[in-house]
């Protein structure tokens, strides 16, 4: 979940005007994981105190006029869709029965041929490069931050669960996809354990500062707007996932790819949840639910593993989303395309009888996704222009500081 442009977007200031940031802040980072800026990442005194907490400094948002909380008649509309949501969106959890396990896809320990078959897997990775472990260590360490979204999830207005244990469906949906959730990064924890291809160490190191740092979806604890960019951030995961799949694939690790595409196809099950949860609050409520989606854009959505951090290198997230971005796992393209889906899906273009406000917000987001691009067309050529055919390596603690090129 979280990757980024290959090259900085230094926008000017009537594109920024257009997206709607309170500043030209340096550049898109879209995964999934994408989107963030490295601007938001803290120092490294914040990150390690104790008393501050980095997901807890305030920033101001694109739209002034929005509420930082869910208004309150907001809540019963979602408190009303209850019924709706039991008979169409938790039957997208799948049975515990049913489901799949970390252990169906790992050597066996209790089998006599578990040394064979890790001896097989050691083999097997030997054919990816540096280059992609970077890109599925970034991954795996957004995805086993699942703690913080789990709560981040649980603390929006209108599906909060004091309780941690409701029966309401919301509660049930939210505990139900962070266990389906918790799978993945066991799974990728332990596939790359026993690769022997990165450093176990820098990889737990990295996992532990980011759960302590938190992540800020920028949702102001407003439901309508936390839908909004879970249905974003899953289908990003999705692509990324999708493509780590095919890179392992053509190096020849089957199993790796088969991996990483079970895990792709539970973020789509879950990307189609969030999507119908806010088509449904479109239909019944487009005005609030067109201006969370827009002024969710215009703040750009956040990736979770924006505060990445191994103890050494204060731009770990740019870097890693710079190899991400140049192997095309997770690129401003899919940022870019997954707008225009999202665009679709909702009919945004279709909606009719908006208000004044809710129609700006309309105009904003269907010309959002061209825009992207066109900025993104210019950017790649200032980079051509600015780099030429000189690379820039980096090395990745994760790696054993081995370099790798980020461009």
């Amino acid at each position: 979940m979280a990757l980024m442009f290959g090259l900085p977007l230094i926008l000017s200031p009537q594109s920024a005007s257009f997206l709607g940031s309170v500043e030209a802040r340096g550049g898109w980072y879209p995964n999934g994981l994408m989107g963030g800026n490295s601007s938001q990442q803290f120092p490294r005194h914040i990150r390690n105190s104790t008393t501050r907490k980095p997901c807890c400094v305030s920033q101001k948002a694109a739209n002034p006029k929005a509420s930082p909380w869910l208004p309150y008649e907001k809540a019963e509309v979602i408190k009303s869709l209850e019924d709706w949501f039991e008979n169409n969106i938790i039957t997208l959890l799948k049975p515990v029965e049913q489901a799949w396990q970390p252990h169906d896809f790992l050597p066996n320990p209790a089998s006599d041929g578990f040394y064979e078959q890790v001896k097989e897997l050691r083999e097997r990775v030997q054919e990816l490069p540096d280059e992609y472990f970077v890109v599925l260590v970034g991954d795996l360490i957004t995805e086993e931050a699942l703690p913080t979204y789990a709560t981040m999830v649980n603390s929006a207005e209108g599906i909060r669960d004091i309780t941690t244990s409701s029966s309401e469906p919301w509660a049930r949906w939210t505990r139900g996809w962070t266990a389906e959730e918790n799978r993945h990064g066991d799974l990728l924890n332990k596939y790359l354990f026993l690769s022997g291809r990165v450093d176990m160490k820098y990889v737990e190191k990295t996992i532990h500062y980011l759960i302590r740092s938190g992540a800020d979806s920028m949702s102001k604890n407003d439901a309508y707007r936390g839908i909004v960019y879970t249905s974003f951030q899953e289908r990003a995961t999705h692509i990324s996932h999708a493509n780590t799949a095919r890179l392992a694939k053509q190096h020849g690790d089957t199993k790796l790819a088969q991996i990483c595409g079970t895990i792709s196809a539970d973020e789509k099950r879950h990307e189609v949840a969030y999507v119908m949860m806010m088509s449904k609050l479109f239909e019944v409520d487009p005005n609030y639910s067109i201006l969370s989606f827009a002024d969710m854009m215009r703040m750009r959505i956040s990736m979770p593993g924006q505060f990445m951090y191994d103890g050494h290198d204060e731009n770990l997230f740019t870097h890693f989303s710079a190899v991400a971005q140049r192997l095309g796992v997770y690129t401003t393209k899919d940022y870019a395309d997954i707008v225009e889906h999202l665009v679709d899906k909702w009919k945004i273009e279709k909606l009719t009888g908006l208000s004044s406000e809710a129609s700006e917000a309309q105009d904003f987001l269907c010309q959002l996704a061209p825009k992207i691009r066109k900025l993104d067309e210019r950017a790649q050529a200032r980079g051509r222009y600015r780099h030429g055919d000189v690379p820039v390596l980096f090395p990745f603690k994760w790696i054993f500081s081995r370099e790798v090129k980020l461009w």
